[in-house]
């Protein structure tokens, strides 16, 4: 089976994503973290370990990198409209990252159901371990 391509982006376009996987939407893990950022945000975050994201920008200028907490990641916003579209960690490893759902162009129909989750218990290695096994390699970068 051929990976599958999702385009998505923020509300204006500036900056968006590629996200290639196999997995059928209706089996996406899609998990709703219970950190403030991301309830703000209303942030349903996927990923696949053996797909592929590339993170775009039509104006490169307008991407915003924002951390917080133990500033593992930076969490990819558009500067202009304000949309949260994914999040990408670099490590010795490799760069990792994650999409936000809700920055799909088009929603797929059988989208899977959301997940609850909080990660308050993890230090700093434990967080960088599980994104660098279970988010998705990431291809590029648009800075």
């Amino acid at each position: 089976m051929a990976d599958t391509h999702y385009m998505g982006s923020c509300h204006c376009r500036a900056v968006g994503f590629r996200f290639d996987t196999r997995i059928e939407p209706s089996r996406w893990s899609i998990r709703a973290c219970q950190c403030r950022f991301c309830r703000m945000h209303d942030a349903l975050s996927t990923s696949d370990p053996d797909g592929s994201i590339e993170f775009l920008a039509a104006r490169p200028e307008l991407l915003s990198r924002y951390q917080f907490a133990l500033r593992t990641a930076d969490f990819l916003l558009c500067g202009q409209c304000g949309v949260y579209i994914g999040a990408v960690i670099e490590t010795n490893d490799g760069r990792f990252g994650i999409i936000n759902t809700h920055a799909l162009a088009e929603q797929p129909e059988n989208l899977a159901g959301t997940q609850p989750m909080s990660y308050d218990s993890e230090d700093t290695g434990d967080r960088v371990g599980r994104r660098q096994q279970r988010w998705t390699p990431v291809t590029g970068v648009p800075w």
